[in-house]
């Protein structure tokens, strides 16, 4: 489907299917390693460039990009390269955009393992990070260094939630001759629209809201032009990080409930936001739908609704939040973020457990914060589960 005036309810169920006319209503699972070529010439002329089609599923796959292309139809974007999880794709868009010498600048309230990957895997290879708060654009502008490529942005930070300017910081990148990448895992396409604010590239990692059921590990990458998408494509291809075509069909699958999910999930999320945070049992509680949010004016005008992704910290620290999280019955204690069921985690001794202390308390992780994944169960019934945890702690 190449009608992108359609709306993006729409686009979540026809985008990436396959022309009008006779044929499968679903696309189908393309579950072959290698493709058959006409004879030698067409071959030859595959690999060249000449003629475009497929050769082998690491390099492109029918099921794969017809994903791939509904993706960027709902993000707005040109192209899609779908990789084998959250982290292949920031792992490629930061080799593909940044060489030895270079810099980069990244969130402090990011996903654990990219500040990670940043801090230890690419400083090694010599591309050096500078992590700061990318809602304070006085900092960032002061981090730019003549070598700086990118700006790695999480908006809503992970996990606490904290949302930066988009815009701002696209237009910062670009008179420094940078790029702004977003990462937009925790609102998708449905709720935040980066490339419409001037950011260059998104990421998402598909795992989450995009497939929605818990059950796939995927990423992808959305870029604005053929130039752009060639280097990806080529660095994604040896890096080999790629999506198989059976996750691609249940990511496909996913997106088809994405507009409805998202809509459910700002309505949960608002109720749990908004139960929390008139609890006696809790010290602060950051969600980007309440007007206590710091930054709550900019998510306003940036996003479409304020997602499904709640954290807080309860009075009695480590201690209180672990009684609860041992407590809950149908809020499940697992990582992980944006499926049909609720989950509920402790960032600082799980998701970014590979972050230093001291990083973590700089980027407002403390030891007490609780994250909560609103499911699109029952409101009431979420609220109820908190509530008789609450009293236990």
């Amino acid at each position: 489907m190449k009608d992108r005036n359609l709306s993006l309810r729409t686009l979540c169920v026809h985008g990436g299917q396959s022309e009008q006319g006779a044929g499968p209503v679903v696309n189908p699972i393309y579950a072959t390693s290698t493709f058959r070529f006409r004879d030698a010439q067409h071959g030859a002329d595959l690999f060249s460039g000449k003629e475009p089609g497929y050769i082998y599923t690491r390099m492109l796959n029918p099921t794969v990009k017809a994903l791939e292309d509904c993706i960027a139809a709902l993000e707005e974007g040109a192209y899609g390269l779908a990789t084998g999880s959250g982290m292949a794709a920031t792992h490629t868009t930061i080799a593909t955009l940044c060489s030895a010498g270079d810099h980069v600048i990244c969130s402090e309230a990011v996903y654990g393992p990219t500040n990670t990957l940043l801090t230890t895997i690419m400083s090694r290879l010599g591309i050096e990070p500078s992590i700061v708060d990318t809602s304070n654009l006085d900092a960032v502008s002061a981090a730019f260094r003549p070598n700086t490529r990118v700006i790695f942005c999480e908006t809503p930070g992970n996990p606490t939630l904290v949302i930066s300017d988009i815009r701002a910081l696209a237009e910062l990148a670009h008179r420094h001759n940078a790029l702004l990448v977003v990462d937009n895992t925790f609102m998708s396409p449905i709720l935040q629209q980066p490339l419409l604010h001037g950011a260059d590239i998104v990421v998402h990692s598909l795992t989450k809201f995009l497939n929605g059921h818990a059950d796939v590990v995927g990423g992808i990458i959305v870029v604005k032009d053929q130039q752009t998408y060639n280097s990806f494509r080529t660095v994604l291809n040896h890096l080999g990080g790629v999506l198989p075509p059976f996750e691609a069909f249940l990511v496909h699958r996913g997106i088809k409930t994405l507009a409805l999910r998202m809509q459910r999930h700002c309505e949960n999320g608002r109720k749990v936001a908004a139960y929390l945070e008139g609890h006696p049992k809790i010290e602060w509680v950051r969600y980007p739908g309440l007007p206590s949010h710091p930054q709550h004016e900019i998510g306003r005008r940036q996003m479409k609704g304020p997602g499904g992704m709640v954290s807080f910290e309860l009075k009695g620290g480590v201690q209180a939040g672990r009684t609860l999280m041992d407590s809950t019955r149908l809020c499940t204690l697992a990582v992980s973020l944006g499926g049909v069921e609720t989950l509920i985690q402790h960032p600082a001794s799980m998701t970014h457990a590979g972050m230093t202390s001291e990083t973590r308390l700089k980027a407002g992780i403390t030891d007490g914060l609780v994250r909560i994944s609103v499911g699109i169960e029952d409101a009431d019934d979420i609220i109820g589960d908190l509530d008789q945890a609450l009293e236990k702690v």
